[in-house]
């Protein structure tokens, strides 16, 4: 599934002499193909072609903006009726009728609710799997959730029952096997049993992923695994996030790469530095922008004024003077710097300004959709979202690639 793309626009619509209602969108773009849609302040779900298929008449749908999970999570999303919270099916049909004070989203099976303050568990029929008794709680990670009573946190399995009882200041889920925890000010880790395997003593840490965690120690980030020992001392400006073996490291402002071994690849150098993206970054030196290689060798050479990573149709936008272009990995112009602004391609197309009004572009340039609108959002499953201003008030549409426009946020008033 693509990355969620979550877009909220609030605007005012006349409608009689002083009646406003307010209309507002979140482009969920997720497994049900369904959109977001408040109208007055109620909430339903239309359809790509702007079908109503679940009458507005929620007052709040629970959103998380985590790559591809918004609204629906299994089939289900969160709803509030009044001050209760349920869950319906993507028909609208109540799979758990409004009941609780709050609900949070299902993980592993369960989902915390709470009532009269405090928190438990529920199955995804609704039915109390853990009792009420917790002053807060998290998500089941790794078939344990953390809870907290009073000033402390723990965690508890399936059943309810504390595998590891209430003792830590803070703690964090567990991942791979493992959670981070805060003792007298200071963070560690402990595995499934409790066990404190690497002793407090860094002043923040970041989950491990790959068998890696980045520590805080003073006002310096390193990397340990998960034996405690250091695989990059603690000597970089930033914490430290890998992707493809390679982290981007900085030190007194400049930037480098490091690989996961602790080996510097690339010395710190840049003033900028992107993530390495099929085994190529852009990185800016002396105020221009080029390419490298994972060894440091240039096979662009600086020179545009910024630049993005390319893409996986192997095409990156860059911009000369005060215009946007994009080139290929040679470096050669595809399209020429023409535009006022430009967005990647997404779906084929580019989203493109010159002067003041976007349209779109295809690989070769040429206009798909001429430039008319006053802003425009890259296309996600076939739809962008535009908007154009008249009288003071802007109007969004949702237009498909042959810029039809398929609805507009007004047809819901």
């Amino acid at each position: 599934m693509n990355r969620a793309l979550i877009l909220l626009l609030f605007f005012l619509v006349s409608c009689g002499d002083e009646t406003k209602k307010k209309v507002e969108t979140k482009d969920i773009k997720n497994e049900t193909g369904l959109y977001y849609v408040s109208v007055n302040q109620k909430i339903g779900f239309i359809d790509k072609d702007g079908k109503i298929i679940i009458n507005p008449q929620f007052d709040e749908v629970a959103i998380i903006n985590k790559d591809n999970l918004v609204c629906f999570s299994d089939g289900l999303a969160n709803v509030k009726i009044g001050d209760k919270y349920g869950y319906i099916d993507t028909e609208g049909k109540y799979v758990i009728n409004p009941q609780f004070e709050f609900i949070g989203l299902f993980y592993e099976g369960l989902a915390k609710f709470s009532e009269n303050g405090k928190f438990g568990f529920i199955d995804k029929k609704g039915k109390i799997v853990i009792n009420p008794q917790f002053d807060r709680a998290g998500k089941f990670s790794e078939g344990l959730a953390d809870v907290k009573i009073g000033e402390k946190w723990g965690f508890i399995n399936k059943e309810g029952n504390y595998v590891i009882n209430p003792q830590f200041e803070w703690v964090l889920g567990f991942n791979e096997g493992l959670s981070s925890v805060e003792i007298s000010g200071k963070y560690g880790v402990i595995n499934k049993k409790g066990e404190i395997i690497i002793n407090p003593q860094f002043d923040d840490i970041i989950k491990f992923k790959n068998g890696i965690a980045s520590v805080l120690v003073g006002n310096k980030w390193g990397c340990i695994n998960k034996q405690g020992k250091y695989i990059i001392n603690p000597l970089y400006d930033y914490n430290l996030n890998f992707e493809d073996d390679i982290a981007v490291i900085t030190l007194d402002y400049k930037k480098g790469y490091v690989n996961s071994k602790g080996k510097i690849i690339i010395n710190p150098q840049y003033n900028d530095a992107r993530k390495f993206s099929n085994g190529v970054a852009a990185v800016s030196l002396s105020g221009k922008y080029g390419f490298v290689d994972k060894s440091g060798k240039y096979l662009i050479n600086p020179q545009f004024d910024f630049a993005d990573n390319f893409d996986d149709n192997g095409l990156a936008r860059v911009k000369v003077g005060y215009k946007y272009g994009f080139i290929d990995k040679d470096g050669k112009y595809v399209i020429n710097p023409q535009f006022d602004n430009a967005r990647n391609f997404k779906e084929g197309l580019a989203a493109v300004r010159v002067g003041k009004k976007y349209g779109f572009i295809s690989k070769d340039g040429e206009y798909v959709i001429n430039p008319q609108f006053d802003w425009a959002e890259e296309f996600s499953d076939g739809l962008s979202l535009v908007g154009n201003e008249k009288d003071g008030e802007v109007e969004y549409l949702y237009i498909n690639k042959n810029g039809v426009i398929v609805f507009t946020l007004s047809e819901f008033i």
